[in-house]
């Protein structure tokens, strides 16, 4: 399995265009110790040829066209056979609304994702403009099913989360709401752990990244008070569904008792993790887990 880090950072990005913390200060003025990072999404490919993206960003033009295997080899024509939300935050569904150019795209979600993307939303008419313009491949919970041709085979788990902040109050929560992926390559064996959004522990998570070659997690907030302490708002990250990535109840000490490699991912721009010659990274290097970053590269 091929896997290619197309944005690695929260919503927002990084820097955020409204924000001025000593992170995208740095990285504003060109500091060599912290490199900036589009909303998240992960492209996968059994043979380098089919692509399959994990969540669609807001920037996911400048991302395809950061990557070469994703532009068309054809006058009309796209590499991406599927693309798979793990919720329906806006920084993971917004990009479907950029792939609106009349071609067929293949949507893998859940019921509950799905219907808050296309449920009483004017400008879902614009991936409806001729039959079959959107194929929605809904998730059992828990049942592996084929991507493509099935070289691939991916289980969609679902994690503590919430519903979608434009959803709080319309939409009663469920266990839809927020998932994770377990892709498997059935030819090489490896496996792909993608936690992109944990509210906090669970068994089905234990479980998910049980024999994990490569494991992407949360790692939005380093601490629980982060923005409090930042002046930049007044939620803590469980308020946002985002389990803390430090201290002693945070997810590091999950992460460190699991082999293969681990990224952080879904970093977002006031974490502390960011900067690359910090405490912080100094912590994570010793329990053997990275920070993933745009055009990062891997097999498993």
């Amino acid at each position: 399995m091929l896997i290619r880090v197309l944005g690695s950072a929260a919503g927002g990005g990084f820097p955020q265009w409204n924000c001025g913390c000593d992170n995208c200060r740095a990285v504003r003025a060109g500091s060599s110790t912290f490199r900036a990072r589009t909303q998240e999404s992960v492209a996968v490919s059994a043979d380098g040829d089919a692509w399959f993206l994990i969540n669609a960003s807001p920037e996911i033009r400048s991302q395809i066209e950061s990557f070469e295997r994703l532009w068309p080899r054809a006058p009309r024509h796209s590499p991406i056979a599927g693309l798979l939300l793990t919720n329906g935050d806006l920084d993971h569904c917004l990009g479907l609304f950029s792939l609106r150019e009349s071609h067929p795209l293949v949507v893998h979600a859940t019921e509950s994702v799905r219907d808050g993307i296309a449920r009483d939303n004017v400008l879902y008419r614009t991936l409806e403009r001729f039959p079959g313009q959107v194929t929605w491949q809904h998730f059992a919970l828990g049942e592996e099913q084929p991507l493509g041709d099935g070289t691939l085979r991916v289980t969609a788990v679902a994690v503590p989360g919430k519903v979608a902040l434009h959803l709080e109050g319309r939409r009663t929560p469920s266990a839809g709401d927020n998932v994770g992926f377990v892709i498997r390559d059935t030819r090489s064996g490896g496996r792909l752990a993608y936690f992109s959004g944990v509210a906090g522990p669970s068994e089905a998570l234990s479980r998910a990244l049980e024999g994990a070659s490569v494991v992407f997690f949360d790692g939005t907030f380093w601490s629980s008070d982060e923005l409090i302490r930042a002046g930049l708002g007044t939620r803590r990250a469980e308020d946002m569904a985002h389990w803390p990535t430090g201290g002693s109840e945070g997810s590091l000490g999950l992460l460190a008792r699991h082999p293969g490699r681990r990224y952080l991912i879904h970093v977002n721009n006031t974490n502390p993790v960011l900067r690359e010659d910090g405490e912080e990274r100094r912590t994570l290097e010793r329990a053997g887990v990275e920070v993933a970053f745009d055009g990062l590269e891997l097999a498993c």
